[in-house]
């Protein structure tokens, strides 16, 4: 099979690539180059090149400079990387490099750069490395597809290891009924990690990942054989616990803070900590015994906690003290 085959789509058209360089020169030297195997959209720094991502959703890869005015190549990358849009968070992003040191390459890949390729570098080299994203991008994207396809019909994400949220909501339902029937209480909680986008920005999402990750696998060994624990959203945590009132959700809520707060993280020579904003509900003390309802309210109260300063658990009567417990 030619290269020419694998670029294009099912329709017959051409895969679009965003250049993003303010010399006009470079870009047009790169057009040239690329010119039958890609469509080319042009931008002269970062912020158009942000703009022109969120409104043109046939960009399926972008080549971008590092030294830009308004917005550098860092940041570009940064803002993609933390995109709450899938599309564009998981687009795949070559540098193109100048006589910037080693230590800016590092940076740019532990931002979540996927390549790089020299200002100047024959068109040979630099359709190899495009094509080369563009089929892994393709093939990824194939395997996210399935993922989720895998997902709907599994009670486990296999990405988190944790409960999928349709199965939280599954698993709560049935938790309501049997609640009703023994006339017993239900304890939600939605645990939010604090300054999720600093964090983010500072040390990439691929780190942020991990942190979610440890933390989740802390709160699943604290946790009983019955309750539930989901991946709330891109910063969150849920957990359902059937049989729990709210005095012992909230003591549960304030260890979990206490012990997130000493904890300490090691990236590269750098110590990462984290503190939590927990909002907690029950189903006796508020009146809501529907799920949705429930962790909406538990939603409600995690952000009022974040609001507030975070590192703090909120109930039904404002932030939790530990002493009233």
């Amino acid at each position: 099979m030619d290269q020419g085959a694998l670029t294009t789509d099912a329709d017959g058209r051409l895969p679009r690539i965003l250049v993003v360089d303010d010399s006009r020169m470079v870009r047009a030297s790169i057009v040239k180059h690329i010119r039958g195997r890609f469509e080319a959209r042009e931008e002269p720094d970062g912020e158009a090149a942000w703009e022109a991502l969120l409104v043109d959703p046939a960009i399926e890869i972008v080549l971008t400079d590092i030294g830009m005015p308004r917005l550098d190549g860092y940041g570009l990358l940064e803002r993609l990387r933390a995109s709450k849009l899938p599309r564009v968070r998981d687009l795949p992003v070559v540098i193109i490099s100048g006589d910037e040191d080693e230590s800016a390459r590092a940076r740019a890949l532990a931002l979540g750069a996927n390549g790089f390729v020299t200002k100047g570098t024959g068109g040979v080299e630099l359709l190899a490395t495009l094509m080369s994203l563009l089929r892994l991008s393709k093939a990824q994207g194939e395997l996210e597809r399935s993922r989720a396809a895998l997902e709907r019909h599994s009670p486990i994400d296999p990405e988190s290891g944790l409960a999928t949220e349709a199965y939280l909501e599954h698993h709560g339902a049935q938790a309501v009924v049997e609640a009703r029937r023994r006339q017993a209480d239900i304890g939600a909680m939605v645990i939010g990690i604090d300054q999720f986008d600093e964090l983010s920005a500072r040390y990439g999402v691929q780190v942020v990942q991990l942190i979610l990750r440890k933390l989740g696998k802390l709160v699943s060994g604290r946790i009983r054989a019955e309750d539930t624990l989901s991946q709330h959203g891109q910063a969150c945590f849920a957990l359902l616990s059937p049989g729990i009132d709210r005095v012992s959700t909230c003591a549960f809520a304030l260890r979990l803070r206490e012990g997130v707060e000493k904890l300490v993280m090691a990236y590269r020579d750098e110590r990462i900590r984290v503190t939590l904003s927990i909002g907690v509900a029950s189903a006796v003390a508020d009146g809501r015994d529907a799920i949705g309802a429930l962790l909406a309210l538990a939603q409600e109260r995690a952000d009022q906690a974040r609001a507030a300063g975070g590192n703090r658990v909120v109930a039904e009567g404002g932030v939790v003290d530990p002493a009233a417990i």
